[in-house]
């Protein structure tokens, strides 16, 4: 039986269907957009699935791939949706402004403001005289909500010597304490059933290896074990790392207590500072109201950064285990390097990768004499397929740690399973996004002619991937 998740007949992606009636809306969505024209992830997430699609009382949208009929409902649920998505676009480069005026830092104004000028939208249609004044109350309004929930304050709290002092002995002490290593052998074993169980919705809604994994905290004993012998312990081969990405070391370190962070030089998941742990949940959560205070954070935080996989909810480590042993088989190029073990989730996740044409070109690389047009740029972008699982692991690690923050666990296996498969789309979407980038660069770029390069032969075959690259296949 196919998984609904694959396309059948006339079924069409969800996504591509909003993303062309996005684009079939025409100009006045730049502050709503990426380069390219597509909406933002954050747009998608925030705007047009909650409030325009409303897949909870639509269920026929919910799906990945729609029916020709279902399609088209939703191409015209966006396309009257025009006006007011306008007007949102256009409070949001308002509020932009009233925050930068006031001096607003804390937050991402994508996550703060996209619901909200919507509201606007709707309510008002688009910024008129006296929207100054409206937008700086939305602003003000919004600031006073997240209830010192910020970086700034995160900062200002761990700034103290004596409380740092104290949260030092506090991680010390916990790390000490920590249980001791433990066999991972059963929960690979689970985690692979579990897995296999994923390719269809019977499977997942009705396999009993999820339910066993968290009540016998097998994720507990899958970090325990890496924190003392990785080697081996995802049953993969050699030529993986230990850690998939979750540290960059053959031991995790016991965390610090940090002083700042950057979005661009974070390190590993494992690696991280209690100040970067943090700094992430903080700057990316679109619900700050329901956090913790930043006292209450951070002495939470310590004693999660010291628990095994640095999570503290059972159902949210076994979801580390399943997304490890998802990595591990991962294959986007089809070099079948990792084919033992390969299970019905393995193959739901591969042939989608396979189909996109940014791998399809990078395939083409890797069996290419020619050099690399954009100066290592493409083969960059190649090299991040070769090794798939940083990627993936990484991001779902933080999605994770967000969801432990919120105290907002995995309920059975279909709800980890679309954890598992989101994080493999959005990690796909983003490098297919990064080809785009690279290309639209060098076509922009001055045309040099080689000096010798060899003439295509008048009668040769077509080349399958650059026609699928043109196609936007």
């Amino acid at each position: 039986m196919p998984s609904p998740r694959q396309p059948t007949g006339e079924r069409r992606p969800r996504a591509l269907v909003i993303d062309r009636a996005w684009r079939d809306l025409g100009p006045g969505l730049a502050s709503l957009s990426g380069p390219d024209g597509a909406p933002l992830t954050r747009t998608v997430k925030l705007i047009v699935l909650p409030l325009i699609v409303r897949p909870a009382h639509r269920p026929e949208l919910a799906a990945d791939f729609l029916e020709a009929t279902a399609a088209a409902r939703l191409e015209g649920l966006i396309r009257g949706s025009g006006p007011p998505l306008m007007a949102t676009a256009q409070w949001f480069t308002l509020l932009k402004k009233v925050r930068r005026a006031l001096g607003v830092v804390a937050g991402n104004p994508q996550d703060l403001y996209f619901q909200r000028c919507f509201e606007l939208a709707v309510e008002h249609g688009v910024p008129r005289a006296g929207a100054d004044v409206t937008a700086r109350a939305v602003v003000q309004d919004v600031a006073d909500t997240t209830g010192g929930r910020t970086v700034e304050a995160l900062k200002s709290h761990l700034a103290d010597t004596a409380r740092r002092s104290l949260i030092e002995v506090e991680l010390a002490a916990a790390w000490e304490s920590r249980p001791p290593p433990a066999d991972a052998g059963a929960a690979v074993a689970l985690a692979a059933e579990a897995l296999e169980a994923c390719g269809t919705p019977e499977g997942a809604a009705h396999s009993p290896a999820y339910a066993a994994m968290v009540e016998a905290d097998h994720g507990g004993l899958f970090g325990r074990a890496l924190w003392a012998a990785p080697r081996g312990v995802w049953a993969a081969g050699d030529d993986l790392p230990d850690h998939l990405g979750l540290s960059a070391r053959r031991l995790p370190p016991r965390p610090e207590v940090g002083r700042g962070a950057s979005t661009a030089t974070l390190p590993a998941p494992l690696d991280r500072t209690l100040f970067e742990r943090l700094f992430v949940v903080l700057q990316s959560s679109s619900r700050r109201e329901e956090l913790p205070t930043v006292p209450e954070l951070v002495a939470r935080e310590t004693g999660r950064s010291c628990a095994p996989l640095g999570l503290y909810d059972a159902s949210l480590r076994v979801a580390v285990v399943l997304g490890g042993g998802l990595a591990c088989g991962l294959d986007p190029l089809g070099t079948g390097q990792h084919a033992p073990g390969r299970t019905a989730a393995h193959r739901t996740v591969n042939s989608r990768w396979r189909r996109e044409a940014s791998v399809l070109r990078a395939r083409r690389m890797t069996v290419s004499p020619r050099p690399d047009p954009g100066g290592g740029v493409l083969d960059a972008l190649a090299q991040d397929l070769r090794t798939p699982w940083a990627a993936y692991m990484r991001r779902l690690w933080v999605r994770l740690h967000g969801r432990d923050a919120h105290d907002a666990p995995l309920k059975d296996l279909a709800s980890a399973w679309a954890v598992l498969d989101g994080v493999a789309r959005s990690v796909m979407m983003d490098h297919r996004a990064k080809v785009r980038a690279a290309l639209r660069s060098l076509a922009a770029a001055p045309v040099v002619a080689p000096s010798a390069a060899p003439a295509a032969a008048p009668d040769a075959a077509p080349d399958p991937v650059l026609a699928a690259e043109r196609s936007g296949a």
